[in-house]
C-alpha cells in the first residue's frame, strides 16, 4: 500500500448495528424479564443486519474509488491497550478482503435472518426462545464482522472467540435436550484446543516484532516489517533450529483447523447439526467455519515465507476433504451430509491457500457460502415440510408436492458438484488448477486427491438428492397427507440464495473463459485481491487448462451418473452393495469411529483421571479433607478438649480473673 489509507468512521457502524440490536434484546430479556412482540424482534434484528449490508455496500463502492493498489479504508475507534511503545488499537481496516467478507457475512446473514423468522415461528415456549434466537444470531453476526474488519490480530481474536462463544449458544439453543447441550460444549470445547495453537502464534509474531523494534500485532505492520524478522529462528528440543514464522504459523494454523473443523479437530462441526437450521446455514456453512480460511489468506505474507506450514496447510486440507467426503456417502441424515460436505468444501479451500491460491480459495468461499447456504436452508424448508424429520430413509417423492424447495435445492446440488456453468464449477477448478501448477511437495497428488473427491462430491450429493425428492415417498400416511411448501419468508431467502449459487462464478470468470469470449481481465475478483493476497499465474497452456476442467466435469458427471444408477434406475444395489462390503460399509457410516477412538483414548482417561485423582484425592481429600475440614476439626478438638474447661459459667470467677489479669499488665508496666 502507499500513501496514508483514507479514514472512514462508516466502518465502526457495520459491526456496531447488530452489536446494538443484540444488546437491545439483551435487556428486554435479561432485565425487564419480558418478551417483546415478535414483529418489534424481527424489525430490530433484521433491520440491524439489513442496515450494516447497505453500509458494507456503501464501503466497497468508496472502497473501489480509491487508487488502484491503495485501496484502503480505516477506522481507529480507540486505544485499548496502551504500554510503553505498545499501542493495541480498536481499529478496522476495509480492504479487498475484507469487503469480500463483510459482504458475504451481512448479505448472506441477512437473507438467514428473514429465513429465521419462518422457520423458527413454530418456537412458541415459555423461555422467550423466538427473542433469544434472534439475540444470538446479532451477536454472533457482530462477533464475525470484529473478525473480519479487526486491523489487528487482537481485535481479530475477540472475534475469533465472539464467535466460537455465539457457535456454542446456538448449537445448544434448545438446551432442553440434553444431547444439544452436549454438542454446543463439545464444539467450544474443541474450538478452544485450536485457539490455544492461535495464541502462541499471536506471542510470537508479537515477540518476534517487538525484538526489531517495532511492537505491533497490526497486519500492515507485520507486512511492512516482515522482512526483518522473516529469518529469526527458534530453538526447539528435538528439532534444533527451526524458522519462528514456521512455528508461528503452524500454531495460527492449528486455530484454524479447530474453527474451519480441519484434521484432527473436525468432530465438533458434524455434531452441531444439532441446533437449528439457520445456525448450520449461518454458522457451519458460510460464515465461522471460514473464519480459518480467512485468516490464512490475510496472513498470506506469513504462509509465503513459510514453505513447510503453508504444504502442511495444503496436504491437510486435502487429506481432509477426501476423509470427509467419504464419511457423507454413507449418512442418511440430511444435514449431516451436508455438515461432512463442509468438512470437506473446507478442505478444498485450505487445499488453495496451501498452494498460495489464495484468491481462489476467497473465490470458492464465497460460491461455497452461497450454495451451502442454500442446501442447509433447503434441507431446513424440507425438514419443516416433513414436520421435523430429517432421515432421508424416511424421505422421497417430494418433487411433485414441494416444487419450489425441489427446483432451488436441485440448483445448489448442480452448483456444489461442480456442474457448468454454476459457481462452484469455477472456483473449485480454480482450486485444482491452483494444486496443479503449485510447488507444493506432492501437488500433483494433491490435485488428484481434489478430483477423485471432486467425483464423491457429486456421488454424495446426487445421492441425497434423489433419495429426498425421487422415486416413492416413504414417510407415514399421516406426515405425508400435511407435506407443503413452508411459508413465503422461508422460501424467498431460497430463490435469493439459488440465483447467486448460478450465476455467483461470473465475478471470478477465468480468463481462460474470458479469452474464448472476448473479455479482458474477466477474473474481476483475483484482480480485486491481488494488492493483499499477491496474484498467481499459472505456468500452463489454455489447452490443458481447459482438459483439466473438462476432466472434473467428467468425473463429477460420473459421480452424479453412479448416484442416479444406485438410487433411480435401481435402487436395489445399494443394499446387494452393503451386503457385499459389510465391514466397508459399517466402517464408513460409523464415520470410522473417530469419535469413539478420541472418547476412549482421550475423554474418559480424562475423566477418570479428573474424578479420582483431582476430585476424590487432591480437591475432595486434600484441599477439603486436610485443608479446609481439617483446620475446622483441628479448632473444633481444641475447644472441646481444651478451651471448654475454662468456660465456668460463674461471674465471680470471671471478675477475678479480670482483676488479676489487670494487676498484671499494670505491675508490668509500672515495673
Amino acid at each position: 500500500m502507499v500513501g496514508t489509507p483514507e479514514t472512514s468512521e462508516l466502518l465502526r457502524l457495520i459491526p456496531a448495528l447488530p452489536l446494538a440490536a443484540a444488546v437491545f434484546h439483551g435487556i428486554v430479556l435479561g432485565l425487564l424479564r419480558r418478551e417483546s412482540p415478535r414483529l418489534l424482534v424481527v424489525v430490530v434484528s433484521c433491520g440491524a443486519v439489513l442496515a450494516s449490508f447497505g453500509l458494507s455496500v456503501l464501503s466497497l463502492f468508496r472502497l473501489v474509488d480509491q487508487p488502484e493498489g491503495a485501496r484502503i479504508l480505516v477506522d481507529n475507534v480507540y486505544t485499548w491497550i496502551g504500554a510503553g511503545r505498545f499501542s493495541g488499537e480498536v481499529a478496522f481496516q476495509l480492504d479487498p478482503l475484507s469487503a469480500v467478507m463483510i459482504l458475504v457475512v451481512t448479505g448472506v446473514g441477512a437473507l438467514i435472518h428473514i429465513y429465521s423468522i419462518g422457520y423458527m415461528d413454530e418456537d412458541h415456549r415459555d423461555d422467550k426462545g423466538f427473542q433469544r434466537f434472534f439475540c444470538y444470531l446479532n451477536l454472533f453476526t457482530f462477533a464475525m464482522l470484529m473478525l473480519v474488519l479487526g486491523d489487528n490480530l487482537l481485535v481479530m481474536f475477540l472475534g475469533w472467540e465472539g464467535v466460537g462463544l455465539c457457535s456454542y449458544l446456538l448449537i445448544g439453543f434448545w438446551y432442553g435436550d440434553s444431547y444439544n447441550a452436549y454438542c454446543g460444549a463439545k464444539a467450544f470445547i474443541v474450538n478452544r484446543i485450536g485457539d490455544f495453537g492461535f495464541l502462541i502464534g499471536i506471542f510470537l509474531l508479537f515477540w518476534a516484532m517487538a525484538d526489531v523494534g517495532t511492537p505491533s500485532v497490526g497486519f500492515r505492520d507485520m507486512a511492512a516489517q516482515f522482512g526483518a524478522i522473516a529469518d529469526k529462528t527458534l530453538a526447539l528440543p528435538g528439532f534444533g533450529e527451526v524458522k519462528l514464522v514456521t512455528v508461528a504459523a503452524l500454531c495460527m494454523f492449528l486455530g484454524a483447523c479447530g474453527k474451519s473443523a480441519q484434521l484432527p479437530l473436525y468432530t465438533w462441526l458434524p455434531d452441531a447439526m444439532a441446533g437449528p437450521t439457520p445456525v448450520s446455514a449461518l454458522i457451519h456453512a458460510a460464515t465461522m467455519v471460514t473464519a480459518g480460511v480467512y485468516m490464512v489468506c490475510r496472513l498470506s505474507f506469513l504462509y509465503d515465507a513459510a514453505p513447510v506450514a503453508a504444504a502442511t496447510v495444503a496436504w491437510v486440507g486435502g487429506i481432509t476433504a477426501l476423509f470427509a467426503a467419504t464419511i457423507a456417502v454413507a449418512q442418511t441424515d440430511i444435514k449431516k451430509v451436508l455438515a461432512y460436505s463442509t468438512v470437506s468444501q473446507l478442505g478444498y479451500m485450505f487445499v488453495a491457500a496451501g498452494c498460495a491460491g489464495y484468491s481462489a480459495a476467497v473465490f470458492h468461499l464465497m460460491t461455497h457460502a452461497f450454495f451451502k447456504a442454500l442446501l442447509f436452508l433447503g434441507a431446513g424448508a424440507v425438514i419443516l415440510a416433513m414436520h421435523h424429520e430429517q432421515d432421508t430413509d424416511k424421505m422421497g417423492g417430494l418433487r411433485s408436492r414441494i416444487p419450489l424447495t425441489w427446483g432451488v435445492f436441485l440448483v445448489g446440488v448442480l452448483a456444489i458438484a461442480g456442474v457448468p456453468p454454476l459457481s462452484g464449477f469455477f472456483s473449485k477448478d480454480e482450486i485444482l488448477l491452483a494444486a496443479w501448477t503449485s510447488h507444493v511437495p506432492g501437488h500433483r497428488v494433491l490435485w488428484l486427491i481434489g478430483l477423485v473427491t471432486a467425483g464423491i462430491t457429486s456421488f454424495y450429493m446426487f445421492r441425497v438428492y434423489f433419495r429426498t425428492f425421487h422415486g416413492e415417498c416413504r414417510a407415514p400416511r399421516e406426515v405425508q397427507e400435511h407435506i407443503e411448501e413452508p411459508a413465503e419468508t422461508v422460501t424467498y431467502p431460497l430463490v435469493a440464495l439459488a440465483f447467486l449459487s448460478f450465476f455467483g462464478g461470473i465475478i471470478g470468470l477465468p480468463q481462460v473463459y474470458g479469452d474464448a469470449i472476448g473479455i479482458a481481465e474477466s477474473n474481476s475478483l483475483a484482480l480485486f485481491l491481488a494488492p493483499v493476497v499477491g496474484e498467481v499465474h499459472h505456468e500452463i497452456s489454455h489447452a490443458a487448462e481447459l482438459g483439466l476442467a473438462a476432466l472434473a466435469v467428467a468425473v463429477a458427471g460420473a459421480g452424479a451418473l453412479l448416484a442416479w444408477l444406485f438410487y433411480v434406475r435401481q435402487p436395489e444395489l445399494p443394499g446387494r452393495f452393503r451386503a457385499s462390503a459389510t465391514g466397508l460399509w459399517r466402517l464408513v457410516a460409523n464415520k470410522y469411529w473417530v469419535d469413539e477412538a478420541i472418547d476412549a483414548a482421550i475423554v474418559r482417561p480424562m475423566v477418570t483421571v479428573s474424578d479420582k485423582l483431582l476430585y476424590q484425592r487432591i480437591d475432595a481429600g486434600l484441599i477439603d479433607g486436610a485443608g479446609v475440614n481439617g483446620v475446622a476439626n483441628t479448632v473444633r478438638a481444641a475447644a472441646l478438649g481444651v478451651f471448654r474447661h475454662l468456660q465456668s459459667g460463674l461471674t465471680q470467677s470471671y471478675l477475678f480473673l479480670m482483676i488479676v489479669g489487670t494487676l498484671a499488665v499494670v505491675g508490668w508496666l509500672v515495673l
